[in-house]
């Protein structure tokens, strides 16, 4: 299991991609799998054994390339068919070099398969497995070749909820981008008369400009601002708020946020963009919007939606016991089919 070298694996806040591995190589050691996590850093939270290629996070150094290339370079010297059946890669630039490996590789693609990445990910050796986590995200860019879609997932064993609906503010939960639309979640709360919670990851330059340069300018006393919050204190929130607001602007390949929102009782307001229609069951476990102009009405009618349906929807449709099975079956067809490699020698 390769990751990142930015995050530990659970992260301590923010890293939905880390959270998502965690329960998946809980679940798959569960059920009897031998897995290695291959990442960065001294320590790891799952029961998996650990690999680390470099001793510490590389997370100052998010967005360069170099970090990335030298942990697959590193993870490609120590993995070899005699110690492992099949790799799969949670990284970006992973599925470029993943044919370089003697071992077959299965790699989930986080990201919207679109543009500069999408150009990445076309470049992909056949032989190399991509995995959806949405049928939306695979939607966007069907050439790829895809072998599966496997939703994210949570276990809600691990997590308390409420039974009856939260009486606190509205929350927005995600980092400071325009994607993820904090401006639209504070006109429209303040359309409702509804107070809001925006708990933001903001520690990159990116987000902290956008955060100053338009988040600001609209705040005002109905408007509480967390930021960088950790895992306990994220999990507050949500067990306090009315509803988790989704104004995202973009096509989100998923939103985990969605899922853990629900696992603790919280149902959702969201605009019908990305993967939405495929995480929240609409008139049970959340509200889906057409456009912005309906969120105010909807974020007010919320509150008659019952937590018990939206901990059971997540149980049913997104435990990490399906994701691990969903992956397992994929990992059989994989190490079947993939051609067989030899290793690459450069002169």
């Amino acid at each position: 299991m390769v990751v990142p070298p930015w995050l530990t694996v659970p992260p301590p806040g923010y890293g939905g991609l880390e959270q998502v591995v965690a329960g998946l190589v809980e679940a798959l050691v569960g059920h009897g799998h031998a897995v290695t996590v291959f990442g960065a850093g001294e320590r790891h939270g799952t029961p998996a054994g650990f690999v680390s290629t470099v001793p510490e996070l590389q997370y100052d150094r998010l967005g360069e390339s170099l970090p990335e290339l030298a942990h697959l370079a590193r993870v490609r010297q120590q993995v070899g068919p005699a110690d492992f059946d099949v790799v799969h890669d949670h990284t970006t630039i992973g599925p470029l070099v993943a044919a370089r490996r003697t071992v077959p590789t299965v790699a989930t693609v986080h990201g919207n398969p679109v543009g500069e990445y999408g150009d990445v990910l076309s470049d992909t050796d056949p032989g190399v497995g991509l995995v959806a986590i949405s049928h939306a995200q695979r939607r966007a860019n069907p050439g790829l070749p895809w072998v599966g879609t496997v939703h994210n997932a949570l276990d809600v064993r691990e997590i308390p909820h409420k039974r009856s609906p939260g009486r606190g503010p509205v929350l927005w939960l995600a980092r400071f981008s325009p994607d993820k639309g904090p401006d639209v979640a504070i006109r429209a709360c303040r359309a409702a008369g509804l107070p809001l919670t925006l708990a933001g990851k903001c520690n990159e330059p990116a987000e902290r400009r956008y955060y100053e340069q338009v988040v600001s300018p609209l705040l005002d006393d109905d408007v509480q601002v967390v930021l960088n919050a950790d895992r306990q204190q994220t999990l507050r929130l949500l067990l306090d708020a009315r509803c988790l607001i989704m104004p995202i602007q973009w096509e989100e390949p998923f939103g985990m946020v969605m899922v853990e929102a629900m696992a603790t009782g919280t149902p959702v307001v969201a605009l019908d963009r990305g993967a939405v229609p495929e995480v929240v069951r609409p008139g049970v476990t959340g509200l889906i919007c057409a456009t912005a102009d309906e969120l105010p009405a909807a974020l007010r009618a919320v509150d008659r939606l019952e937590p018990p349906a939206c901990v059971a929807h997540v149980a049913e449709f997104f435990s990490t016991a399906r994701m691990a099975e969903g992956y397992a079956e994929i990992y059989r067809r994989q190490a079947l089919i993939a051609p067989a490699r030899q290793p690459v020698t450069t002169r």
